[in-house]
């Protein structure tokens, strides 16, 4: 692979990495990169282990978490840069710990983006069955596990955060062979893969950044599924029907934002999985899905994130 790149690197918490990343989310990012040293540990310690010694994303700090994001030589970076410090002091205004919150900005290769996080990135069992299994990495299911086989495309949604476990654990609660899902924002396609793996009759996918959804129609493929559809747009423009479980792993705002048009997606008595929730949003969330008529039926919490899940 060739060609050069500005690598724009965010230095903050582990519980800002989900609102961090939302800031190049909302630029024409071509790729993002996660390193999280909580992550990192929670894998060190956990049944699928692997090799804690090659890891060296610890310069900033034991308890930094690094967001990277990808731009064009063409770009205007001066003007990115500026978007992004701004976005960064309204998270400070809100409540949420940035940590440090440095912007620090170089050019790299393209192949030193693109392959050398593979290495930190194994099989990993979320939940009773689901393992997440990148496309380069061998195992072997045991007992009923199910894989997902997932090529995340510059961490789009590798199923290590918080809040990306939580939905998986909820889905396999609330997903079954008669169920229809749709997963809004669905980055990798980790959730909506996660669901049809889990039986569900047809699952649709969407997101607004092109970038994930090749990567989403990418690991479709890598999985063999023919019940997911993978779509370029919001919920609200490119889908229509109703779902019996709608599961959106964003930020609070957007869920506040959704909370009145959701309902129109969802079937009576289905159910609405929302995480990418900080803990100081909580209660802004379960207050919106209360005045919508939604029955919160759980708040789950992991670190500092929160899964609620509401049914109408």
């Amino acid at each position: 692979m060739q060609g050069k790149w500005i690598e724009i690197k965010i230095v903050t918490t582990s519980e800002a990495v989900e609102p961090i990343s939302g800031i190049f989310y909302g630029l024409d990012v071509k790729g993002v990169a996660i390193e999280d040293p909580r992550d990192i540990l929670e894998r060190e310690q956990g049944p699928l282990s692997w090799d804690f010694a090659d890891i060296n994303i610890f310069e900033y700090g034991k308890d930094a978490a690094v967001v990277k994001g990808y731009f064009n030589e063409e770009d205007n970076i001066s003007e990115i840069e500026l978007y992004i410090n701004g976005k960064i002091s309204e998270l400070k205004e809100i409540g949420i710990d940035v940590g440090e919150g440095k912007v620090i900005i170089k050019e790299v290769f393209e192949e030193d983006w693109a392959n050398n996080w593979k290495k930190y990135y194994k099989p990993t069992k979320i939940g009773q069955k689901i393992v997440i299994k990148p496309i380069w990495e061998e195992y072997s299911a045991k007992e009923d596990e199910i894989i997902v086989e997932m090529d995340p495309g510059m961490a789009f949604g590798t199923g290590t955060h918080e809040t990306t476990k939580m939905c998986i654990e909820a889905l396999e609660k609330y997903v079954s062979k008669d169920t229809t899902v749709f997963d809004i924002g669905t980055g990798s396609g980790i959730l909506a893969i996660t669901a049809a793996k889990l039986g569900a009759k047809k699952v649709v996918g969407v997101d607004l950044d092109p970038v994930a959804v090749d990567s989403a129609a990418g690991n479709v493929k890598f999985n063999n599924l023919t019940s997911i559809e993978i779509l370029h747009g919001n919920l609200m423009e490119v889908v229509s029907g109703k779902a019996e479980v709608v599961v959106a792993n964003i930020i609070a705002d957007v869920i506040i934002f959704l909370a009145s048009d959701v309902k129109k997606f969802i079937e009576k008595e289905g159910y609405f999985i929302c995480s990418g929730i900080i803990r100081e949003r909580k209660d802004d969330v379960v207050n919106k899905l209360k005045d919508e008529g939604f029955d919160i039926k759980e708040v789950n919490t992991l670190g500092e994130w929160v899964c609620i899940v509401a049914k109408i």
